[in-house]
């Protein structure tokens, strides 16, 4: 069997400025003029793992510890500094609340419009716009602007239009933790489904009672580094051992 995802030694550095400017035109001249001075810094290290076909992998680490960052590069939002990332099949990330999401139109607009950068035709996204709206719980609220929406009522929006069709690579970053406890339920079960059909989940999550629910193995990044691969509650349990130390 052919992995779907391979990260072979990745690393992400950013240059970080020491300098405070005040406008973005002082920016432009100081950094024309070379005036401008720069920290590195390193999102990520040398990570290497492979992700299998139907695998649910969890990512957990400390706040800057590289989780949201690894996630945008398998997705393909930023490539690595250095190292080479692989990916078969279609990848649904869902990794920003109401990223795509255009504020000032509807969210019935907003679930053609997305289909529409999806790939999907008019009448494949009609045919599925009540499931859509349904699941999201959004019925009264359909024609009100997305402007208008906590950041709750976007990440369901969201994550109902990324999981209304079976991707092969599902890439799920702190959504699962918003809403209710009810959506949250409906969230997992969702996911379990799409497990269920063979889709390959990465989730990033605070909630270890979620990774440990859903995910059958692990990531645990410390300061952009690997520091273990595993089973999840092998993982889950070093990890909470770890950051208490």
């Amino acid at each position: 069997m052919q992995p779907i995802i391979e990260v072979s030694d990745v690393t992400m550095r950013f240059n970080m400025s020491r300098d405070k400017v005040d406008s973005l035109k002082e920016y432009f001249i100081r950094t024309v003029k070379r005036q401008l001075h720069f920290d590195e810094f390193f999102a990520l290290q040398n990570v290497s793992f492979k992700v299998w076909p139907g695998d649910v992998l969890g990512i957990v680490g400390l706040n800057g510890s590289g989780k949201s960052t690894l996630l945008k590069l398998i997705a393909g939002i930023m490539r690595p500094s250095k190292g080479t990332i692989m990916r078969t099949g279609s990848i649904s990330p869902l990794i920003e609340l109401g990223a795509g999401f255009s504020a000032d139109l509807t969210a019935r607009e907003n679930v053609f419009l997305n289909g529409a950068v999806l790939g999907y035709s008019k009448q494949y996204m009609a045919e599925r716009y009540d499931e859509i709206i349904s699941f999201a719980e959004l019925e009264q609220f359909q024609d009100v602007a997305i402007k208008n929406y906590s950041s709750g009522m976007k990440a369901r929006l969201g994550f109902s239009i990324a999981t209304i069709t079976k991707p092969e690579i599902l890439i799920v970053d702190e959504i699962l933790s918003v809403g209710d406890f009810l959506f949250k339920e409906k969230s997992e079960a969702r996911i379990k489904e799409l497990m269920g059909g063979g889709t390959t989940v990465l989730l990033v999550s605070h909630s270890l009672r979620q990774i440990e629910t859903l995910c059958n193995r692990v990531l645990w990044l410390k300061s952009g580094r690997l520091i273990m691969d595993g089973d999840a509650l092998e993982v889950c349990r070093a990890y909470e051992e770890g950051s208490r130390g």
